[in-house]
């Protein structure tokens, strides 16, 4: 059903452009060759040609545009390249009216057959191998881009999500706090410092709190391009590489996190919440590392992300 300009721009001058995405994806699987249609909705107050542009992950430059009005669209019509890509990656599509970014952008997600992982012979080193049938381009996975919330019992913490590093797993985990599984669970271990003094984890997530239950499920680990860091967040998982579940744990420092890259999937880093990881990093632990007052997740709860490019950027541990 095709929806007016009016009717769009009449309903948008009731809801800010900032509390709602101004692009929705009908579908969020969409098969290759196949139309991929999305909802443009442009807002009242914005002056200048409407557009829709697709960015490059981590520097929002500009791949392509094109001239767009309110309604639906088939996004395969509107950029041909989407379906004839030779090497095909993840891509934000961003309405922009005029000079400016307007609402949250969609994450377009190239359905690849994944990596496989495994440990090496020595038990201890992870390795990626390639599907035998190739990285097949199946299609593409839009949806909204989010940020994800953790509501905790010190504060809130505002996570940027990455899925340009490690989709699956970023995908996995909006799914599970969509669902509701991370409320009132615990951080049930806390590792303020390592032996050598780095600062090292604030973990949780955990529906048994006991640092042994998960979702009922597991999925491989990705081999994700975001480094370990102060506010990235990643997840836990036991020897196997396949174990991958619903645990996460934040890193405080670089230094005491570096070691975890290519073995662990960061899917994250924080933008707001400083204070409040290093209040979860701060408290008194017993045997195991086990805070004796275990801070609580109340929720962890999905909010549009601004414009894609802008917005806060990721946060840096406080030299203090």
């Amino acid at each position: 059903m095709k929806v007016s300009r009016t009717l769009i721009i009449g309903l948008a001058a009731v809801v800010s452009s900032s509390a709602v995405a101004q692009l929705k994806p009908e579908f969020a699987y969409n098969g290759i060759g196949r139309p991929l249609w999305v909802n443009v909705h442009v807002p009242g107050g914005h002056r200048g040609e409407a557009t829709l542009q697709l960015l490059e992950p981590v520097t929002a430059d500009v791949m392509s545009k094109a001239s767009i009005t309110a309604g639906d669209h088939d996004l395969a019509e509107v950029f041909p390249s989407l379906w004839s890509n030779k090497k095909p990656h993840l891509m934000y599509a961003q309405l922009v009216v005029g000079d400016e970014k307007v609402g949250a952008a969609v994450v377009l997600q190239p359905m690849l057959n994944p990596q496989i992982s495994r440990l090496k012979a020595d038990g201890k080193t992870v390795e990626f191998i390639t599907d035998e049938d190739g990285s097949m381009y199946n299609g593409i996975r839009a949806y909204v881009d989010k940020h994800l919330v953790l509501d905790t019992s010190m504060g809130s913490i505002e996570f940027q999500l990455r899925p340009d590093a490690a989709p699956n797993t970023a995908w996995t985990i909006m799914e599970l706090a969509k669902a509701g599984l991370y409320r009132d669970t615990i951080f049930h271990r806390v590792v303020a410092k390592r032996k050598d003094g780095t600062p090292f984890v604030i973990q949780g997530g955990d529906p048994t709190g006991t640092g042994s239950g998960g979702a009922g499920f597991s999925y491989p680990l990705e081999d994700s391009t975001l480094h370990h860091d102060f506010g990235v967040i990643s997840i836990a998982r036991s020897t196997d590489p396949n174990t991958n579940g619903c645990q996460i744990f934040v890193g405080l420092s670089r230094e005491g996190t570096k070691h975890l890259d290519g073995k662990y999937a960061a899917f994250g880093q924080a933008v707001k919440g400083a204070d409040p990881i290093l209040k979860i990093a701060a408290v008194p632990v017993g045997k195991e590392d086990r805070p004796t007052n275990p801070p609580k997740i109340k929720n962890i709860r999905l909010v549009d992300a601004p414009p894609y490019g802008t917005g806060p950027k990721p946060l840096q541990r406080p030299k203090s």
